[in-house]
């Protein structure tokens, strides 16, 4: 009983902040909770929604943030007022989705939930990748790129037809953002350079690589194959969340039902000491980056696929820092060692709430890092065992004073 209970404790202060965030929205925002269920009909145009990146830049002012907040509200006078057109939004495999805000939270968070997976393992290494947003923009490049010339008909690939041939830029993105996870190990790992200044090259310079790709334009697309990841819905949910899914049951089986995960918190927990037990702690580091090189261009093409386009100045900006926030809030030590993948999750979706909340109540893009970060602060206290005990030492201390008076 002990034990059980101890294998979810570091999910009890996300899901309760995640709980009063909940509440909080039930209380003072309008249709918060509400969900509808709508049909997609191949013969008529989808309905379409105002496209507002995850990443709005502080420039964009308090217009940014009435846009924002107002994608829920606006969706219906959208369906009334235009007929859009087809581009995967609103395309359903059985014909029917939910639509609402809880919804379009999961679907928004997809990017930070990809991301988390990655860098959870990075973390439980006790090194950190804070290029994860630089290869995003770099996945989200090329995609763009090679989608744009093979809806041109300029390469050989063409001639596969546009359900079919989508798949090349999804391959050459992955492939391309597992090479930047490569790079990223084999500096940290085979070099032996410090992680936060390994990663930050890339970081650097990977924004400059995605203008390279891109020749410094903002390349847009509309192919229904590739937009459909972050627009279109399968089993009434967005296919971002599915994607999402089967990446958490992959990397749960991989870590939890082989021995790579005990040699992952292993390294983490004492290097040396892995290795003079047999264990390759170069190889094991050298793969995490791996891993979270190929979810960081998964990343990427989410966010490409959800505005339609490549923007390399502004894909992924920051959300290196949600998904580091994301898994330290889920329980898992900057020092390495154990991991929590679930808690990962719940800490992104708990970014993801109150991010969007922040934007409904009309709150400035601006400041809108400032009360994220004091969420932030509150739950790392609260999952710190010695910041409770020295709390609950404190009241202890005062209810004996008070009896021996």
């Amino acid at each position: 009983m002990n034990k059980s209970s101890n294998k979810f404790r570091h999910l009890v202060w996300p899901l309760v902040s995640l709980a009063l965030l909940l509440l909080f929205n039930a209380i003072f925002t309008d249709n918060f909770f509400k969900i509808e269920i709508k049909k997609s009909d191949s013969a008529q145009e989808s309905v379409q929604q105002p496209a507002v990146p995850d990443e709005l830049p502080a420039a964009a002012g308090e217009a940014a943030a009435q846009v924002e907040g107002a994608v829920q509200s606006a969706a219906p006078e959208a369906e009334q007022a235009q007929a859009p057109k087809k581009d995967g939004k609103g395309v359903s495999i059985f014909g029917y989705y939910l639509y609402g805000t809880p919804i379009d939270i999961l679907n928004q968070g997809s990017k930070v939930m990809v991301l988390a997976i990655g860098m959870t393992l990075v973390i439980a290494t006790g090194g950190i990748d804070i290029s994860v947003g630089a290869v995003m923009a770099i996945a989200g490049a090329i995609a763009a790129l090679l989608i744009s010339m093979l809806d041109a008909g300029n390469c050989i690939g063409a001639g596969l037809g546009p359900s079919v041939y989508w798949i090349i830029p999804v391959l050459a993105a992955l492939v391309l953002a597992t090479v930047a996870g490569f790079w990223n190990g084999m500096l940290v790992a085979g070099f032996g350079i410090q992680p936060m200044v390994a990663t930050l090259v890339l970081m650097v310079a990977g924004r400059g690589v995605a203008q390279l790709i891109t020749d410094g334009q903002i390349i847009t697309f509309d192919n229904p194959g590739l937009v459909f990841l972050c627009n279109g819905h399968a089993l009434f949910l967005p296919f971002s969340v599915w994607i999402v899914v089967a990446m958490y049951v992959i990397a749960g089986l991989l870590t939890r039902k082989t021995a790579l995960g005990l040699f992952i918190e292993s390294v983490g927990n004492n290097e040396r000491a892995s290795r003079y037990a047999g264990i390759e702690a170069r190889r094991i580091k050298w793969l995490t980056y791996v891993i979270c090189g190929f979810c960081a261009g998964v990343a990427g093409l989410l966010a490409a696929s959800n505005i339609k386009c490549a923007d390399s100045n502004n894909a992924g900006l920051y959300l290196e820092l949600d998904a580091i926030l994301a898994t330290v809030i889920g329980g898992t030590s900057m020092a390495g060692g154990r991991f929590f993948l679930s808690g990962s999750l719940v800490g992104a979706i708990l970014i993801q709430t109150l991010t969007t909340t922040m934007y409904m109540k009309n709150v400035s893009p601006a400041i809108v890092a400032v009360p994220k970060a004091m969420v932030v602060i509150i739950v790392c206290l609260l999952q710190s065992p010695v910041f409770r005990a020295k709390v609950l030492s404190i009241f202890a201390s005062k209810a004996a004073k008070g009896g021996v008076q």
